[in-house]
């Protein structure tokens, strides 16, 4: 069986976010960029699968220009099999990303798709369930547990009110939350290896998917600057306060 895992380069979560001072976007350049955290346990979890005997194949993608190929031989690192980058200049909307991944996953004939619940660039939290719609498969959404058997995978996920389980035939798409595990630390050895592992470029037209953008966005504002707190002598000082601003 294989399994793929796509990953997103994101600006890495440990850099304060700058907005360009002409509004038209996030400053990337000189930024650290990584693999988005949610992405990296997707790819962790479909490693330990196949380390599990559960699988034969994994294969990482990524859709984007040259640069994203850095975060694939990161996803190569860690015990990837082979890497796919999906050629495109223009940051992709959900739809047309499930697309893309819908196409991937026919081509390869994947038995698992595990993805992130969402990147932590945009939060949209969209494409993997609408990769499940478009390919006709279930979908287990924010799991934190994941067990695959029989041609089955049983999957613990975190709702709301606590924790839900549910059984899903393969194939079928997993999206994954952080507590489902810890990605493991790439060493030098493993980052070498990397480079003489497989990685295939394909464009958006070969596997017959256009660009479609039905959002636009107008500009970019960096949240208002906090005003300072003030420090009351007693709770009667603290109930005007309150009053005087509105809030009670």
């Amino acid at each position: 069986m294989k399994i793929l895992v796509g990953i997103k380069r994101v600006v890495d979560y440990n850099v304060r976010i700058r907005v360009k001072s002409d509004g038209s976007g996030i400053e990337t350049d000189g930024v650290k960029m990584s693999i988005n955290p949610f992405d990296e346990i997707a790819l962790e979890e479909a490693l330990r699968t196949k380390e599990a005997g559960k699988a034969d194949e994994v294969i990482v993608f990524s859709a984007g220009d040259d640069a994203c190929q850095q975060q694939l031989r990161t996803g190569l690192a860690m015990g990837a099999d082979r890497a796919v980058q999906i050629q495109c200049d223009q940051p992709l909307q959900p739809l047309t990303a499930a697309r893309a991944m819908l196409a991937l996953a026919q081509r390869e004939e994947a038995g698992l798709v595990i993805l992130g619940k969402q990147a932590i660039d945009d939060d949209n939290n969209q494409t993997p369930q609408m990769l499940a719609a478009l390919w006709g498969r279930p979908q287990a959404t924010f799991a934190s547990s994941v067990d695959l058997q029989d041609g089955k995978a049983r999957v613990v996920r975190e709702v709301d009110a606590g924790l839900e389980t549910i059984e899903v035939n393969l194939p079928a798409v997993i999206s994954v939350d952080l507590r489902l595990n810890e990605p493991r630390f790439v060493k030098l050895p493993e980052i070498m290896k990397a480079k003489r592992k497989p990685l295939e470029v394909i464009g958006l037209e070969e596997l017959g998917v256009s660009v479609e953008n039905n959002l636009a966005v107008s500009d970019y504002t960096p949240p208002p600057t906090r005003s300072k707190g003030i420090v009351v002598d007693d709770t009667g000082q603290l109930v005007s306060e309150l009053k005087n601003r509105g809030l009670i």
